[in-house]
């Protein structure tokens, strides 16, 4: 991707429906894997966005459904998302007033580095590298607006 297309309201900007095509790759162990669904973004109560994903994963030539729900909540400063999973554990912020952010979790013993582009009005991409004892992988995720 190249430059970064400035969103003044993440929660809005991703309100909606997003077609979804991520690869996975091991970079120890040299396996890879690649999902393909959909995500959407719907309104919750009391304000932010509900982010469910489904469709399937493959993983060394094995498909299955998977899905991974999340909590775009408002953020601390206007414009910005505080990113929770399903159950209300933080993740992370996500700021894209520049059109790039880039995110540390910790996770146990791993670290999850992300980094977040957005092209423009209808394209975005996250890539997270997660790194530990027992892990070292990278996941690229590329989101296309549909509808």
């Amino acid at each position: 991707m190249d430059g970064f297309w400035p969103v003044a309201d993440v929660l809005a900007h991703l309100a909606g429906r997003w077609g979804v095509r991520r690869s996975v790759r091991d970079l120890a162990g040299g396996a890879a894997g690649h999902f393909e669904g959909a995500t959407v973004f719907s309104p919750l109560d009391g304000g932010g966005l509900l982010h469910e994903e489904s469709g399937t994963f493959t993983w060394q030539g094995v498909a299955r459904p998977a899905t991974r729900t999340l909590r775009f909540l408002p953020g601390r400063v206007p414009g910005t998302a505080d990113v929770r999973f399903a159950d209300g554990r933080p993740f992370h912020e996500l700021d894209l007033a520049s059109g790039h952010c880039a995110v540390v979790h910790p996770c146990a013993a791993d670290v999850y580095r992300g980094e977040f582009t957005v092209r423009d009005a209808v394209h975005w991409r996250s890539r997270w590298r997660v790194g530990g004892p027992a892990k070292d992988l990278l996941l690229t995720t590329d989101y296309a607006r549909e509808g």
